[in-house]
């Protein structure tokens, strides 16, 4: 008989089930109950890791109301053993390379750590990690990131822009706030620093710049402070800022497609190839560091184009077997044809299971990060300053345990009104950086003659060119325009 605490609350197909349905974040509990991976302290990993170097980024504690990306971030390589001793702060002890950034003012950082490349000697710690029982059959450790990092440490705002996260928090906790993709004007998107597969959002989320970034005061968070042993479930196209609460995190990320979207590589496809074309060409503006350390190199325009052609062509020959499927479809078969991460047509029977309604099971083993309204200023210990831009928030979330609702009404009431002053005051293109007074504010302060400020005409840079030329709206119809003319059903126009 099984031990109760090998027990989970879902089955993978269950599990697989609710993934597939699941539009929102949420976390999982009790799933992970006996993997051997939530051993893997930081302490842990040192002895397993030995001499081996391991690459940390490091960055200022400091407030400076716009994101750290990692391309302004210092690096160094050094043991975990140096690490620890670091972490303790213990006079006289080896912390290696790190001796030149004091504990006090940064926080060190070792993420995007491919677990099959980092223990390619010791596979027999893949294993640890146990996302079969997720319902994804064979996927462990091999197909998983680990990430390590002290207080502070943190992952700047961004969206991924294949597929979805399920991560694991192993050690210490870890708070995610989240944007839904609804939000993506609100949080002004940017691919400098560029990288494939993520865009950056401009606003430093936790410490915002609203003068400059005045449409985030529409953003609507979902928080959630993750625990050991729990499973947060990040959707495609969520936005999300991480930040590591406790002394010492350890977590692991499984990215996971669940169905393959060539639209995407496409749209993917062209945003390369505009940026490497424009970032590359010599000009007195393009000095800065815009390829984010995760990527391998500047890619030639040449292989550029053919990785836009070979996109295009997957995209459109899979749209034509799906038509084709359709059309060869028995009548009787009401199921549509669905395929999987891999390209494969799922069967009828997963089929039926797929189109059937389904209710995803939301309870104490499956927790909605939902969308609720703020909570007492007090418990936020929250600041004067800090008053305007919380109560402008459309919504803010902790787990169920964290959240209380807010009960002085004429605080918000009145404050709600200031806001939408400032609203009035500032109007901004989305995906721009330059704001403008607004033309038709109606100003009632007593004070607007000071108040009011002259539009600012600043030169147009390469990055601004790109803000606009790669804005995710843009580039949906880009990607668009091409599929049609690769199949020829765009529409061409005759000379009179």
């Amino acid at each position: 008989m099984a031990a109760p605490d090998s027990i989970k609350p879902f089955s993978p197909e269950e599990t697989q089930r609710i993934l597939h349905h699941l539009q929102q974040p949420a976390v999982f509990m009790n799933m992970t109950c006996g993997w051997p991976v939530l051993h893997w302290t930081a302490e842990h990993l040192s002895d397993c890791l030995g001499d081996k170097l391991v690459r940390f980024r490091l960055g200022r504690k400091k407030e400076t109301h716009t994101p750290l990306f990692e391309t302004q971030c210092s690096y160094v390589e050094a043991k975990l053993a140096h690490f620890l001793s670091w972490t303790r702060d213990q006079a006289g002890t080896d912390v290696g390379p790190f001796f030149e950034y004091p504990k006090s003012e940064y926080w060190a950082y070792a993420d995007y750590k491919y677990i099959a490349i980092l223990f390619q000697d010791k596979p027999s710690m893949f294993e640890d990690i146990k996302w079969s029982e997720f319902g994804f059959e064979g996927r462990n450790g091999r197909e998983s990131t680990l990430w390590m990092g002290t207080e502070g440490a943190n992952t700047p705002c961004h969206l991924d822009s294949y597929g979805c996260n399920l991560v694991l928090q192993v050690h210490g906790r870890k708070r995610w706030h989240l944007f839904p993709p609804e939000d993506t004007d609100n949080l002004y998107p940017t691919r400098i620093p560029y990288e494939e597969s993520s865009v950056f959002s401009q606003v430093d989320v936790l410490h915002p710049d609203l003068r400059r970034f005045p449409a985030f005061q529409g953003a609507r968070a979902h928080t959630v402070t993750l625990q050991p042993g729990q499973v947060l479930y990040v959707p495609r196209h969520w936005w999300h800022y991480v930040e590591s609460v406790d002394p010492i995190t350890v977590s692991v990320n499984s990215w996971i497609e669940l169905e393959v979207d060539d639209v995407a590589r496409v749209s993917e496809a062209v945003t390369k190839a505009v940026v490497s074309a424009l970032k590359s060409a010599p000009c007195d503006d393009n000095t800065d560091n815009w390829l984010n350390p995760t990527e391998e190199g500047v890619a030639s325009h040449n292989d550029n184009m053919q990785y836009v052609n070979l996109a295009v062509r997957a995209s459109a020959q899979r749209q034509r077997g799906l038509c084709h499927s359709k059309m060869t479809q028995d009548p009787r078969d009401t199921c549509p044809v669905k395929r999987d991460s891999r390209g494969q047509i799922i069967k009828n029977n997963d089929l039926v299971r797929h189109s059937v309604p389904f209710n995803v099971p939301f309870g104490p083993h499956l927790i909605p990060v939902r969308c609720q309204q703020e909570y007492s200023l007090e418990a936020r210990g929250m600041t004067t300053k800090d008053l305007e831009f919380k109560l402008s928030r459309n919504c803010y979330v902790q787990t169920p345990d964290d959240c209380t609702a807010s009960s002085d009404a004429a605080l918000r009431t009145k404050l709600a009104s200031a806001v939408r002053l400032h609203q009035g005051k500032y109007e901004c293109s989305p995906g721009l950086t330059q704001c403008r007074p607004c033309d038709c504010v109606d100003v009632t302060s007593e004070n607007s003659s000071e108040d009011y400020e002259e539009p600012v005409h600043t030169t147009i840079t390469t990055n601004d060119l790109l803000d606009c030329l790669v804005h995710p709206d843009i580039i949906a119809h880009v990607t668009k325009l091409l599929l049609e003319r690769h199949t020829g059903s765009h529409r061409t126009t005759t000379p009179s």
